[in-house]
């Protein structure tokens, strides 16, 4: 494959240049073919007549004109996910498990417009009206037992279309033994419901047939560095000195610890085990989380800061912070909008 990208070899200054429709990337002879293969699979084996063609874009959707699923550029190409990883930290959909669990969701998405499923009472007195604007940002509780869980950032809570798409994926994915692992939640409701709906649809040819490519990446002119520019401000939001009361009990400006590690060394040398371990725990986006400690790193610095005593503790002592701060702020009205998956 990397014969056939002169722009594989460049650099990432350089690369950043080209035009997403200079890749010329494309979903036929990557990974994702086996992927999609087997996803074609488990939809036959439940007797679902509906194939979702697949195209390659600047992220997920699938649209409510086409019964397809776009993918992200940059899973198309080794050389680009590594960009996406330097740049964005994650890289969304990057290994079989997770690109399966996010085809499963677009399947979900792909299913219910084909069908015209959101059409009917029932679905709508179980999600909503699918017509429901998305918002641009959504306060989930990351308690409840309403909705399933399976992409992160409680994603179902989003909006009637994408707990439908979450239901179904939960729905579809192979022993997932949802009767087991729902019991006792209001969600089984929904479950029970998919699971009566894809039966009476099993067999029946989709309404919508038509094969169209949405945003497919040979249009799309803007650069790569223009793409992650904005892919970037998604993410990142400012925290300025909000955490200072936080930072000043866990760490010390006192005197007496002048022999102790800077803070902002410790922070900085433990970022990464710090990120990954948040990032478990509340489904947050490593890079908003990296952002959040460049903050903290920067006020410890101006503040000071020593971090005294033991390492291991204090690190631990950390991770329960920011985890709670960032549980937190998903409440919080001025939350950013998340990538519509």
């Amino acid at each position: 494959m990397a014969g056939r990208f002169a722009w594989a070899k460049l650099p990432d200054s350089e690369l950043m240049q080209l035009r997403l429709k200079d890749l010329k990337v494309s979903v036929e002879g990557t990974w994702l073919e086996s992927c999609l293969e087997r996803l074609y699979e488990e939809l036959s084996e439940r007797d679902l007549r509906i194939r979702p063609h697949a195209w390659i874009s600047d992220e997920w959707f699938s649209p409510d004109t086409s019964p397809g699923i776009a993918i992200p550029f940059y899973l198309a190409h080794p050389r680009l996910m590594r960009l996406e990883r330097r740049k964005i930290i994650d890289v969304e959909g990057g290994t079989v498990p997770e690109c399966m669990r996010i085809l499963r969701h677009e399947a979900g998405h792909v299913v219910q417009h084909a069908f015209q499923l959101h059409r009917r009472r029932r679905w709508q007195d179980l999600f909503g009206r699918s017509s429901t604007r998305y918002p641009h940002f959504y306060r989930p509780n990351p308690a409840s037992k309403n909705y399933v869980q399976h992409l992160r950032l409680w994603y179902a809570q989003s909006h009637p279309d994408e707990d439908f798409a979450e239901t179904f994926a939960v729905w579809l994915r192979p022993r997932s033994d949802w009767r087991k692992r729902y019991a006792d939640w209001p969600a089984l409701k929904k479950l029970e419901y998919v699971d009566e709906l894809m039966g009476e649809i099993a067999g029946e040819k989709p309404h919508l047939t038509k094969k169209l490519l949405v945003d497919p990446i040979s249009t799309l002119k803007q650069t790569l560095d223009e793409h992650y520019a904005r892919k970037q401000a998604l993410y990142v939001s400012e925290t300025s000195s909000i955490y200072d009361r936080e930072l000043l009990k866990l760490f010390s400006a006192d005197a007496k610890y002048r022999r102790a590690p800077l803070a902002s060394t410790f922070l900085r040398l433990n970022r990464n085990h710090i990120r990954r371990m948040v990032a478990r725990w509340t489904g947050e986006y490593q890079l908003t989380l990296d952002a959040v400690l460049d903050s903290m790193i920067a006020r410890c610095r101006a503040l000071k800061l020593r971090a005294p005593g033991d390492q291991r503790q204090l690190m631990m002592d950390f991770i329960v912070l920011l985890t709670a701060k960032t549980v937190h702020s998903l409440y919080s009205p001025s939350r950013r909008e998340w990538f519509a998956l």
